[in-house]
């Protein structure tokens, strides 16, 4: 029996215009992109940087960031994209979902670097700033994978489960219809709120600077990250024994 408090899977992932599509999935990471983008901006400027420098910022690290979200993803997925009936075309639809943090930290750390070069603003001064505006982007990004149907965990009898359809695609082989899954995208939602107010308690009171509380991000959000990824069903390159993705966490 499907508890009352267990969370519905979108019946739709996408709103439709005549002959466009406007999928939920990119318009969650356009707000948390706009989101990080005001927040980081603010702490920028009340630093004594000049206003609107973080437009350079966002434009570099965005478009950079999404390219190695996107590389780290196929690379850690490569059966789903490459091998016999496989359609490599589809490297290229980002729309479907499949993008990963990890990449996205990746590129967009090279994007800064650009934009550090252009616009004189140290790479850590940037880095701090962008913290709480980087776990608010990530937070509206998990909120995207719940209108795409993924990023849920194994079988769970708690009430809070995720109904996934048996006919849906998404649906795990192998598990009886009415099965709950763990939310694993609400996790890490709460997970990074919650990183902000921690993380901006720990600022105010020590005033970490020149990359540590950037640091402070990395340890917070990989611990969090290493367990609700090893939550997941999900088919994914292992190393070492672990799920990349834990492994890419622990690292960080």
């Amino acid at each position: 029996m499907i508890s009352p408090l267990s969370i519905p899977s979108p019946e739709t992932s996408f709103l439709e215009f005549g002959p466009f599509r406007i999928y939920f999935y990119a318009i969650c990471i356009l707000v948390g992109i706009v989101v990080a983008m005001i927040v980081t901006g603010r702490r920028l400027t009340s630093r004594g940087a000049e206003r609107g420098v973080v437009i350079d910022f966002t434009v570099w690290s965005v478009a950079l960031g999404i390219i190695g979200a996107r590389i780290y993803h196929v690379l850690t997925h490569f059966g789903d994209y490459f091998g016999e009936g496989k359609n490599v075309w589809e490297i290229f639809a980002i729309w479907n979902g499949g993008i990963a943090i990890f990449g996205a930290l990746l590129g967009g750390a090279v994007g800064v670097i650009i934009a550090s070069r252009l616009t004189g603003v140290r790479f850590w001064s940037f880095a701090d700033a962008l913290v709480p505006g980087m776990l608010l982007a990530q937070a509206f990004g998990r909120l995207g994978n719940w209108f795409n149907h993924e990023l849920f965990g194994g079988p769970t009898t708690l009430p809070w489960g995720l109904e996934i359809e048996s006919t849906n695609g998404a649906f795990p082989i192998g598990f009886a219809e009415g099965t709950l899954f763990h939310p694993t995208f609400l996790y890490e939602i709460v997970w990074n709120v919650l990183g902000v107010i921690v993380l901006l308690a720990i600022e105010k009171k020590l005033r970490p600077r020149w990359g540590s509380f950037f640091g402070m991000y990395l340890i917070w959000y990989g611990v969090g990250r290493a367990v609700i990824e090893s939550i997941r069903i999900d088919p994914s390159q292992m190393v070492l024994g672990l799920r990349v993705n834990v492994a890419t966490a622990l690292l960080a």
